[in-house]
């Protein structure tokens, strides 16, 4: 009977111990727990290539929900304007994985506001220039930062041709599990990966965006609607000329 006790003691302060420390970073501090249950099992593979299409016509002037959607997801909004600082420096530096900004095309004249992240790209600049390989792209496309080994050199920031990186200034006192920022880390947009290991099919810009107008999927596929979609519109890159292959595709610019 004794033994029986201690055995089921020992499974309850196990349990209580691994959920502490997915939920728990310090004394009092919580954050988000990670669901343990459809977490990936098999590895990451070339046979899918994630990407997202931007139909810039449906992008309503002014509106900054896959903004906001974004910085909920990934802890942005628990970030703390540093004390001292203008509001405007702080505008300027705070950490974006995406931002609204307005294109005009030299040609037509014609302007138009797109959400802008990092692009993903097939051969990404910013791993080409990383010292440490902490800036490297997953086989399913995923342009992605290894904080572990990030050394703040930002060289990865000046060769991103879409400004699409932020680089951590100050000290992190409140983050997600699943965006474990610190003070002088590069990072940016990885297409809500916590979701694609997760086995979730959205984005969270994706799941903001009331009038539709950004699709997610798999580029390989040739059923997702993301490739359908891309095969009955016209469609352009951001800086084409790069020659980068990005995956993220825009409409109506």
């Amino acid at each position: 009977m004794s033994n029986k006790v201690d055995q089921n003691r020992r499974e309850f302060v196990s349990v209580a111990t691994k959920t502490a420390a997915a939920t728990v970073v310090a004394p009092g501090v919580l954050l988000h727990a990670m669901a343990q249950a459809n977490l990936r099992s098999e590895p990451v593979t070339d046979k899918v290539r994630y990407g997202l299409l931007i139909d810039t016509t449906k992008c309503a002037d002014g509106c900054s929900d896959c903004v906001t959607g974004c910085e909920k997801e990934n802890g942005l909004d628990m970030l703390v304007e540093p004390e001292g600082a203008s509001a405007e420096d702080w505008d300027r530096q705070r950490p974006r994985w995406i931002r609204t900004v307005k294109v005009k095309d030299r040609l037509t004249g014609q302007l138009s506001t797109l959400p802008l992240m990092c692009q993903h790209c097939e051969n990404p600049p910013c791993a080409d220039v990383c010292p440490t390989g902490a800036s490297f792209r997953r086989a399913d496309g995923i342009a992605m930062v290894d904080r572990h080994i990030c050394i703040g050199c930002r060289y990865c920031m000046m060769a991103c041709p879409y400004k699409a990186r932020s680089f951590i200034h100050e000290e992190v006192e409140r983050k997600p599990t699943i965006a474990p920022r610190g003070k002088g880390c590069v990072e940016s947009c990885n297409l809500c990966v916590q979701r694609r290991d997760n086995g979730e099919s959205t984005t969270a810009c994706q799941d903001a965006c009331k009038h539709g107008a950004i699709v997610f999927g798999d580029l390989n596929d040739p059923g997702s609607e993301i490739s359908k979609a891309l095969r009955e519109q016209n469609t352009r890159q951001l800086r084409a000329d790069l020659k980068l292959n990005t995956g993220v595709r825009y409409r109506g610019i």
